[in-house]
């Protein structure tokens, strides 16, 4: 599914009147979750999920074909941990 289908679904389940007032939830939602992440803060929807942010340690490796190695710095990176009710709800659509 990508953007436009999934606002049209925000549209018919939230009862939108427009697919614009759709649109703006999205991308409000979307804005929101991007601000507290840049700020480290972690956005928790209780029985949805939690997004966060991890760090992610460097990593050491080697060129393939040569004897040069290299390492990664440290970086924070976006994660996502789905609630128990997410998970329950997408374990009965199979």
């Amino acid at each position: 599914m990508n953007k436009a289908e999934f606002i049209d679904l925000v549209k018919e389940v939230g009862n939108y009147a427009t697919k614009k007032d759709a649109e703006n939830a999205v991308n409000a939602f979307v804005a929101s979750v991007e601000t507290a992440l840049a700020k480290e803060e972690s956005v928790e929807l209780v029985g949805f999920g939690k997004f966060e942010t991890v760090e992610q340690k460097g990593k050491e490796g080697k060129v393939p074909g040569s004897n040069k190695t290299y390492k990664t710095a440290d970086k924070m990176v976006p994660k996502f941990k789905p609630g128990k009710g997410l998970k329950d709800l997408v374990s009965k659509a199979k």
